[in-house]
């Protein structure tokens, strides 16, 4: 069976914010859109579904996030995950200038969780708690041919 990756979804509670984290990151918004009705309750699996999403897309066209902001059911806040929690964990983004893409995230109030780390010579890796809470991982490649 042929299997394709299309997108991770991320529940957040301001779609804008996240969006301008996301974007000042350099994904661009490919569209927006408002969802209720019968399918999308079938599809989520809540009654009562409705939800304003945006979708975004990397520089490299090859990762997609889909951003959901609910307006019903009431949006129910959890502890921000862990890097140890189970379950969805971060998502993760190489970048150029790690140094560049903290200070990006440090304008929307986004700091790493502890430092940046060096992994065997051959990447700087951290992770940032970004908007909602989200983890989000940047990993400079060192090195680079």
């Amino acid at each position: 069976m042929p299997i394709k990756f299309e997108n991770v979804g991320i529940a957040v509670r301001d779609l804008e914010a996240a969006i301008a984290f996301f974007t000042d990151l350099g994904l661009t918004v490919l569209g927006r859109d408002s969802v209720s009705g019968e399918w999308a309750d079938t599809a989520v699996g809540l009654d009562g579904n409705h939800a304003d999403i945006a979708m975004l897309a990397t520089p490299d066209g090859n990762g997609r996030i889909e951003l959901f902001e609910y307006l019903h059911p009431d949006a129910i806040e959890t502890e921000p995950t862990r890097p140890n929690d189970i379950g969805m964990h971060r998502i993760a983004f190489s970048v150029d200038d790690i140094e560049e893409a903290l200070g990006v995230a440090a304008k929307h109030g986004c700091y790493p969780l502890r430092g940046v780390a060096t992994y065997d010579d051959a990447y700087k890796l951290t992770y940032v708690r970004g908007p909602s809470g989200i983890l989000v991982m940047f990993a400079e490649e060192l090195n680079r041919s």
